[in-house]
Order: structure tokens, then sequence, then C-alpha cells
């Protein structure tokens, strides 16, 4: 993708933890009800001129450059037992590519919903599929479910939407995910739906809600970078109780709100969700940050200004969450364990402890003021004392905070809490309700709500909303872009969400609700 939101070697720096304690209550896993996931972020070779439209042979060579990373890297996943492997976004071509100049990178993907088709087997089948042939080859080869990111090209009309308009050059042009099953087999397809800037590719005429069963996990649902922000078809898939979503991603980073695995780790909780999410790692668009996300616990990588730009493999072992699936091996083990229901946690699946004090009816502050976070106009309050209760609204939409600041060493940085409840309007458009606790950038006021990566100041608190929306996403990010667990969410039938935690590893960055209007992004 263009330069945006959406915007390997073995690591002693790749983080994870995985849950004990009080979030949610840990459903009871039914033993040999895992499997191993795998996840690559991709220091993509780029095409220096993506403007310059290429031959298919030279476009060939620039792919096998990329595909020759894949391969080692498939290889290694499946040494460590990966089941399933995820490469990102754009990582076989890269981005910036014209309609014109992507036309050598093209490869006709047949719809498997339609026909059977095994590009390692049968690779007489198709012309121009050497990228297909490849990947498929690569599955069989591992024996391992491969997932990877292409650039489709479909015939006008399509067969599966026959009615539908065709773009002016009179041919469909998609931001696809492809999946391979163990024996190389084509098993599913999707057309990225929600595009960002990407001048090379068409918005598919009717947004797909595409899942790929698998022998060891069950049902996977596919969605693609900015897709995550939006209803169709990423709440779609979750509301059809698809619980395992992957994720292919190029999404550039931006604090404070949306740093990628600080909304990975939030989708995740906040939809009661796995996903396996691989990005791009490119420095230059701020592109990082990959992992494998469950309810309760999460493999995540990150990297920091000034370590090496190259790749990374994460692989980890996680719990089944599609619920047929489980029901299944329950009949076959004959134990007794229910995974909850699909879908936006609700009060009971989320708690086992009893609910904190309703926000007392705390005065909103006086001392309000309004700056600018992530190109919305946040109300800002300042936390002046060590401890205290602050209040802030925006419009009618209010956020409340119960705070302890534990500062470590001599140095008083000043924290706000925000509320915003609107349109978000650049980059893409969306309404949202969001209450946030951040660390300003400096002493000034005006530097609440811009980028900041570290913190030494840790806190214990209590932040709670009401909002008019049960999609709301949880995140604690702190310091040096570390994700927190939540120690305790709480979702009441009135829209009051709350998040509490304490006894932080280090300074507080982000503590944030992020509420997600679906219904009004139209208006």
């Amino acid at each position: 993708m263009e330069a945006h939101e959406c915007t390997g070697v073995d690591s002693v720096s790749n983080r994870s933890f995985s849950l004990t304690s009080a979030v949610v209550e840990t459903e009871p896993v039914i033993l040999g009800s895992s499997y191993v996931a795998a996840v690559y972020e991709h220091k993509v070779i780029l095409n220096p001129e993506p403007h310059v439209p290429l031959s298919r042979p030279a476009a060939l060579q620039h792919l096998q450059r990329n595909l020759e990373i894949y391969e080692e890297q498939t290889a290694r996943a499946a040494q460590q037992g990966a089941q399933i492997l995820v490469f990102p976004e754009d990582g076989l071509q890269g981005f910036n590519f014209s309609r014109s100049s992507i036309s050598g990178y093209l490869e006709t993907i047949p719809d498997p919903q339609q026909e059977s088709w095994n590009p390692c087997t049968e690779p007489g089948k198709y012309n121009n599929t050497e990228v297909l042939k490849r990947l498929s080859c690569m599955a069989r080869r591992y024996n391992l479910y491969l997932v990877a990111n292409m650039a489709d090209l479909q015939p006008c009309p399509l067969k599966s939407d026959p009615s539908s308009s065709c773009p002016a050059d009179g041919r469909w042009q998609f931001n696809t995910n492809v999946v391979f099953r163990s024996d190389g087999l084509l098993v599913a397809r999707y057309h990225k739906y929600n595009l960002y800037f990407e001048e090379a590719f068409d918005t598919p005429p009717q947004p797909e809600v595409i899942t790929f069963d698998t022998p060891f996990a069950g049902r996977f649902g596919l969605i693609t970078c900015f897709d995550i922000l939006f209803h169709k078809p990423t709440v779609t898939l979750v509301e059809k109780g698809v619980r395992q979503l992957i994720f292919p991603t190029a999404w550039m980073n931006q604090l404070p709100l949306l740093d990628t695995i600080q909304f990975q780790r939030a989708f995740s909780l906040g939809a009661n969700v796995t996903l396996l999410a691989a990005n791009i790692r490119n420095d230059r668009l701020i592109m990082t940050g990959s992992g494998i996300f469950t309810p309760f616990s999460a493999t995540y990588h990150h990297a920091q200004r000034g370590d090496p730009e190259e790749g990374r493999l994460l692989v980890a072992r996680v719990p089944v969450l599609d619920p047929l699936w489980v029901e299944q091996s329950e009949a076959t083990e004959s134990t007794s364990s229910k995974v909850t229901d699909s879908g936006f946690c609700h009060k009971e699946s989320c708690v086992d402890s009893p609910p904190p004090d309703t926000a007392p009816s705390v005065p909103p502050s006086s001392s309000t003021f309004i700056s600018s976070m992530m190109y919305d106009p946040f109300t800002f309050v300042l936390l002046n004392e060590t401890e205290g209760e602050v209040k802030v609204c925006n419009g009618t939409f209010c956020c409340y905070l119960q705070y302890r600041q534990l500062p470590q060493g001599s140095s008083r940085e000043l924290y706000a809490l925000g509320a915003f409840a609107g349109t978000h309007t650049v980059n893409g458009r969306y309404a949202v309700q969001v209450c946030a606790v951040v660390r300003c950038a400096g002493s000034d006021v005006t530097s609440c709500g811009q980028e900041v990566e570290e913190a030494e100041t840790k806190m214990d608190f209590l932040l709670e909303g009401r909002f008019g929306t049960k999609y709301v996403y949880q995140s604690v990010l702190a310091s040096k872009l570390v994700l927190e667990q939540p120690e305790h969410l709480e979702t009441a039938a009135d829209g009051r969400v709350s998040m509490k935690h304490s006894n932080m590893s280090g300074g507080l960055v982000t503590a944030c609700l992020y509420g997600r209007m679906y219904h009004l992004d139209n208006e």
C-alpha cells in the first residue's frame, strides 16, 4: 500500500506473554486443541521505479527475489512445527504502482469456490501463473497451509458478478490474499475491499466474506490491512462466528492510537478472536509490527529505532477458537468444556471478578483544552495530581479516569485524558468514540496527542467510557512499544466499558478504549 496507516532471524526480542489472571475468563481449552501458527514480517525487496511498466520476464525476476526469501522462511517455519504461515500484504511486488505499471506482476487467480486447482501438481493448466505455482509448491513441500498476498487480474465482467460495471480499461485488478492447503491446493481467494490509496487496484463490486477450513483448527477468515477498521468484511466475519482471522498488512504506524501491534492486540481483545498479523518491514514508511494474538496471549515483534532493517519470523502455539471444531473434538474426546460464543465480549464472557465501582458522578473537569490527536480535535484534561479522578467530555460523550501515577526517577512527565466522538476524515473516513490516556510529548499542553514512543511514569488506573456501540477495542501500550495485557475488562449492557490495569512493566505511553461507530460511517 502507499504511504499510510495501512498503512526473520531468530529473535531474542520477540515478545510474548500469556495470561493467567483476570482479564478474560480463560476459556477452557481441551487437551490437544491447539495448533502452531507462524507469521513473517518481511523486508520487501522493492522495485525502485514502480511507475515504469515492466515486461512479464522482468517483473518475474523481481518477484522471484522476494519468493526466494518466502521459501527460506517457509522452511524455517516448518522446522518449528508451523501448520499455517502468513506473509504480509504487498510482500511480493511492493507498492506505489500505477494501474498500468503493475500489469507485468498480475496473475489471473481462479476462484477456488468454482473450481479445484493445485498449481504445483497441475502446472500446465494456466499460463502466466508462476507465482501461484511457486507458492503452491512451497505449501506442498513443507506440508503447511500458506497465506500470501499478490496482484490478481480478472476479466470483465466478473463470472461471480456478471451484472457489475467494468473499470474503464475493461479489466479488474485486485489486491488479493491466496491460501494454499498443505498439499498445494488453492483453497481460498480474497479481494481486499477497503483500499488505502491504491491506484493500481479496484475495489471489488461487493465485499467478499471468505473463509477456509483446516483439519487442525477449523475455520479461518481473511481480511487485509485497512479492512480491520471497517464493518465489511471484518465484523461481518466475526458476527458469522468466525473467531480466527488472517491479516496480511502493510501498515504505517501511527501513534498514539493506531500503532500496528497496539490495534492488532486491541482488535483481538475487543472482538474476542485470534488474529494472525503479518506486516511489511520498511523503516522509511514506518512499517513494522506483526504478531500472533489471541484473547489471552500475544507473541509479537515491533522493531525499535536503530534496529537493523530485516525480516522476522514469529511462531507460537495457540488454542483453537473455532466453536464448531471444538464441539466436534469434544464429541470425540468426550470432554465437556465449551468455548464461549463468538463476538464482541459480553459481560458474562469477559469478567470473572466483581465489577469495579461505577464511575462516580464526578463533574467534568473545568480546565479542559482542545488538542489535535491523529488529526482529530480531542478534548483533554491534564492529570495534575499524583493520584485522583478526572472526567472529560467531547459533546455528550464522556470519559472517566481514576489514576495513581508512579513516577520513576526525577522526571516529571505530563499526562492527559482525552475524549473524541465524531468522524475521522484524514486518510480514510470512519466514525469513532475514543477515550485515551496519553503521555504528552513535552511540557506544554499543545504537545498532548503527539507521537510518543517512550515513557518512564507507570500508572495504576481505571479508564471508563459509555459508548454508543458494542464495538470497543482496548489497549495498553507501554514504553518502547511493549504491549500490556489489561488486568480487567468489562462491558456492561448500558454501553459502559471499563479497563482496569496496574503493575505496569514499563512507563505508560497510551491506554485506550477505541470505539468504532460503524453505523455512522456513511452519514
